[in-house]
């Protein structure tokens, strides 16, 4: 994955990049994943597009996912990281934390923010008077005061400046240097807000 992440002119996708580069290499093997009570496919989803990858993140939030996190009979072995449980602070109006239909992750601190169908993922601080819509936030992400998401994809550690919008206008997060897909999909990462992250390899 690090070998194909720096080749120039790859797609970083699985099925045409990475397991095509190793199947000469390597001895390759697939199993026909099947539900072991019904015999049915597995969940399965290509995520490969960033509405895909959205869309497969929504699906968790409904009521009866295909994908069931609390089924007990069917546990996702991982590794869990250590961290303490979500935090909601604030009850004031207009400024109360607060999730509706959404998943938030270990180590999250929504103070005085609004969540509303979305998944939150872990260590991530939605400051007061803060909307997040339909949205998927990754890792690390701080979003500041007053500002409103709506259906946007925020990268891994990005921080999101007081009062800003995204996935309200479009042109203007196009203006911005955000990504915004033809399904109407903003996505925003450090790069795009002029922030530079270094991860080892």
């Amino acid at each position: 994955i690090i070998k194909d992440a720096d080749t120039p002119g790859s797609q970083h996708d699985f099925g045409k990049n990475l397991i095509p580069a190793i199947i000469d290499k390597y001895n390759i093997y697939a199993y026909p994943f099947r539900d072991p009570e019904t015999g049915q496919q597995a969940y399965w989803r290509d995520v490969g597009t960033i509405d895909a990858y959205w869309e497969a993140n929504m699906e968790l939030i409904s009521v009866t996912p295909q994908l069931n996190l609390y089924d007990e009979k069917w546990p996702i072995m991982t590794r869990q990281m250590q961290a303490p449980p979500a935090k909601f602070v604030f009850d004031d109006p207009g400024r109360r934390g607060m999730a509706i239909s959404s998943m938030v992750s270990a180590g999250c601190l929504i103070s005085g923010a609004h969540v509303d169908r979305s998944v939150i993922f872990n260590n991530c601080y939605l400051r007061s008077y803060s909307t997040v819509e339909e949205s998927v936030v990754l890792p690390s992400v701080d979003i500041g005061r007053n500002c409103t998401i709506k259906r946007a994809i925020i990268d891994r550690a990005a921080k999101i400046p007081d009062g800003m919008e995204i996935g309200v206008d479009h042109d203007a997060d196009r203006e911005r240097g955000f990504r915004v897909t033809e399904s109407g999909l903003t996505l925003v990462t450090p790069d795009m807000l002029g922030q530079r992250l270094h991860f080892t390899r």
